[in-house]
Order: C-alpha cells, then sequence, then structure tokens
C-alpha cells in the first residue's frame, strides 16, 4: 500500500471570520487530513496567516487540489501557495571570501540537515571552486565591476530560470544588488550579516566592537530588499561575550552564529514556514 503524499499550504488574506472553518472543511471534502496547522492574526495589520500539513492518498493530487482550492482563495482574498512537503527547494548560493557560511550550508545540505537541492554556487572570486567542487556541483565564477554588474546580474537572473531555482542565499556575498533584481527576485534572497549594523559599519566590524567593548555578538538572516540589510527578518542569534574576548575570537564567535542564524533561516524558508507580512515576517517553526 502506498504512502500518502505530502502537502503545504500557506496563506495570508484579511483578517475575518471564517477563514480556518473554510480551509478544514476544503480538506475534509476533498479526503485530505490535517497533519498539523498553525494560524496567526495580526492585530496591526489586520491580516491572517495559516500554515497546514496534510496528506491525501490518489486520486488526489498536487495539480487538482491548486484548481480546486482557487475558489476558497478568491472567497477570502486570499495570497496562498500549496506544495509538495517532501520536494526539495531548489537553490542557488552566491558567495565571496569568507566561505563559512557557504561551507556550513554544502555539508548541511550534504546530510539531509536542509531540504535543499543546490543547482549551483555563484562567486565574484575564484577562491572557493574547489570546495564547490569537491561536492560535485557547478561553480560559476561571475566577476563583478561597476561596468559589469548590469551583465553580471543578468547571468544571475538566466541561471534562476534556466536551473528552475526558487531560493538565493547570499552565503557572505560582499556585493551590493541593483533595485531592479531586489524587485524581481522579491521574497526570493535571503542574506546574512552581523548584528553590529548600523554600529559597526564597515571594515573590520569585530575590530571596531572590541574597541568599544561589545557583549554581545550576533547575526541576522533576512530577505534582501532595496533597503540595504532593512529587509524583513526571519531570524537573529546572539552570542554573549566576556571582556577577555580579543578581535580574533569575536570573529570566530561570529562567524558561529551567522552559520546558526542563516541556516535555520534557510530551512524555514525552504519547508515553507516563513510569510512576509509588509516589513516583517510570520515564522511558523
Amino acid at each position: 500500500m502506498s504512502q500518502p503524499e505530502q502537502y503545504v499550504l500557506t496563506l495570508s488574506c484579511p483578517d475575518k471570520t471564517g477563514i480556518v472553518h473554510a480551509v478544514s472543511s476544503y480538506l475534509f471534502m476533498t479526503g485530505c487530513n490535517i497533519e498539523d496547522s498553525q494560524q496567526f492574526g495580526d492585530h496591526d495589520t489586520g491580516l491572517f496567516f495559516m500554515r497546514v500539513h496534510f496528506s491525501a492518498e490518489p486520486p488526489v493530487t498536487l495539480e487538482k487540489l491548486r484548481a480546486s482550492f482557487a475558489a476558497v482563495g478568491d472567497s477570502f482574498e486570499m495570497d496562498w501557495q500549496l506544495h509538495l512537503a517532501e520536494e526539495r527547494m531548489r537553490v542557488v548560493l552566491m558567495v565571496s571570501r569568507f566561505g563559512h557560511c557557504l561551507n556550513d550550508l554544502l555539508f548541511r545540505a550534504r546530510i539531509g540537515a536542509l531540504p535543499i537541492e543546490i543547482a549551483a554556487v555563484v562567486s565574484n572570486h575564484r577562491d572557493f571552486a574547489e570546495l564547490v567542487g569537491s561536492y560535485g556541483l557547478p561553480f560559476h565564477h561571475v566577476p563583478v565591476t561597476p561596468e559589469t554588474k548590469p551583465d553580471a546580474e543578468a547571468r544571475l537572473l538566466a541561471l534562476v530560470e534556466q536551473e528552475g531555482v526558487e531560493l538565493v542565499v547570499l552565503a557572505r556575498y560582499m556585493q551590493v544588488l541593483s533595485d531592479d533584481l531586489c524587485k524581481k527576485l522579491s521574497g526570493r534572497i535571503i542574506n546574512i550579516h552581523h548584528s553590529f549594523l548600523p554600529s559597526f559599519k564597515g571594515a573590520k566590524p569585530y575590530h571596531q566592537a572590541h574597541a568599544r567593548g561589545v557583549k554581545l555578538i550576533g547575526a541576522t538572516a533576512h530577505y534582501v530588499t532595496a533597503d540595504l540589510d532593512e529587509g524583513p527578518i526571519i531570524e537573529q542569534e546572539v552570542e554573549r561575550v566576556g571582556h577577555e574576548a580579543g578581535p580574533d575570537q569575536l570573529v570566530a564567535i561570529g562567524r558561529d552564529v551567522e552559520c546558526q542564524a542563516l541556516a535555520r533561516a534557510v530551512k524555514w524558508h525552504s519547508e515553507h514556514r516563513v510569510l512576509l507580512n509588509g516589513n516583517r515576517t510570520v515564522v511558523f517553526t
């Protein structure tokens, strides 16, 4: 006997009575079984958010569900998506010359700790070509200068379309993306940065932090928008440090928390647990 197929439904819409009843009734009437359900009504925005993990056996299919749920979605003005729960999200990783986040994501994906399929790695330097090659993955060296930036971004968009990529992860990719690229990939690019911003900008932020006696090291994973490092936050991580920690120790601790925050953000996004709520996010963990 075949196992039931697993699905994930996510939705957001204006908050009003009857949404949960409509969704659960639809799933019951179509022969589906709810495995897990989470919802949140935001009084500030007046929006309702929901994530439902459910299962169903044939003849139910993803295509049939999408076609029949449209009527429910329209009746509540929903922004909704329906996915196969076990389908791995296709991802492109981008990196410059700091490889800790790249190495962490490559390893987590290899051991199955992340529900992603890495389609390629893109870098404006060649430093990690050998590392990426050891995982049997395509490595694309795309140099970026002010003159070549439009062409470099066009190559990235072409790769995203060609490989069916659903998520781009900036794993310490040290280039500012254009407003046009941010808009075209809105909600589909995740970045990581140290949480000292905007206190310690520029070169050697951890050395600046040490000089000021910082006691918390942090990192923030967020969606990329045209507002530099100000996109909707998905996850943050912090680590307390003492007065005895030197700049090099702060750098090492910072790398660890960056890896942790970014990995969780990628995992939650890939499991369709993150819903955009204006400049904020709703994260069903």
